[in-house]
């Protein structure tokens, strides 16, 4: 990265019951704003936000709604900061919070308060928005398997067929991407090149993944599908779905989403309330 390259920075606005927003304040700049700060070399965004918050909070969070990104110069450099809605997982009192050079003040204040508070213009029209947003809503993440061997060097059983080692390093690549989302159930086909997308995540997490015929191409109905995603919907979870390309048109149009024709390791995240879409979001891994 050179110094004419823009800067990239993600972060996230953190809502609590209330609602109450988690404001921070940095006595380098003398500002109030939300926690953020630069992706490193190779993270992704969706990773870098919950580090950035971490580190600047001490307060693990997981992603909801994506909200605008922010797009200003500092000394002459462009910079893009994405941001989304967040919640804490688990204790979210910061009473003990340990002040130092970066963040020597971090506190809960009411949407009105923070309104009040924050220092710049750009920061009030991403609350505004947060504020628009702050019903909680469900994650689900619908996944194409990572790269696999293809199909014309493979004369087994096709369920077997599995990932290339790119495709090996796609799944690692993906734990911290899902790890944003604190995804909570995992369900894929039961072929082996699902299966073995998912798994480094499963491991991490100390999770089981719920093997489904249902969602393997050999098997795979239009019934039988819309009624797995139907049922996957109701259960209250942050839930992935990884299964094949053929299959993924009828899982999107039980969503009620237009197909984006996913990639190897790409996954749509679906952020719904009550079964409702209310917003979408594309990532993907190389």
């Amino acid at each position: 990265m050179t110094e004419a390259d823009p800067i990239v920075a993600a972060g996230a606005v953190v809502v609590r019951k209330g609602p109450e927003v988690l404001m921070v304040h940095r006595p380098k700049y003398d500002d109030w704003s939300f926690p953020k700060g630069k992706v490193d070399r190779g993270e992704h965004p969706l990773a870098a936000a919950v580090r950035e918050v971490e580190e600047e909070t001490g307060l693990r969070v997981r992603l909801g709604r994506p909200l605008a990104d922010q797009h200003y110069e500092v000394n002459g450099r462009g910079k893009t900061v994405h941001y989304w809605m967040a919640r804490v997982v688990g204790d979210d009192d910061v009473s003990s919070y340990l002040v130092n050079q970066e963040i020597d003040e971090l506190v809960w204040v009411s949407s009105k308060r923070a309104a009040q508070m924050l220092t710049y213009p750009r920061d009030e029209k991403t609350l505004r928005q947060a504020m628009k947003r702050s019903p909680k809503t469900r994650t689900f993440v619908v996944l194409r398997h990572a790269k696999a061997r293809s199909r014309e060097h493979w004369r087994a059983d096709d369920r077997f067929r599995p990932l290339l080692k790119v495709g090996q390093a796609q799944g690692e690549r993906l734990v911290p991407l899902l790890a944003a989302y604190d995804v909570k159930r995992l369900v894929s086909s039961s072929s082996v090149r699902c299966v073995a997308t998912v798994i480094p995540y499963a491991d991490w997490r100390g999770l089981k993944v719920d093997s489904e015929d249902r969602l393997s191409e050999e098997d795979a109905t239009s019934d039988s599908v819309s009624s797995l995603v139907r049922e996957l919907l109701g259960n209250g979870k942050r839930t992935l779905l990884c299964t094949h390309r053929p299959v993924l048109p009828v899982v999107f149009e039980t969503l009620g989403v237009e197909d984006p024709g996913l990639d190897p390791a790409e996954m749509l995240v679906v952020h719904h309330r009550r079964g409702k879409v209310v917003a979408l979001e594309r990532h993907h891994v190389r």
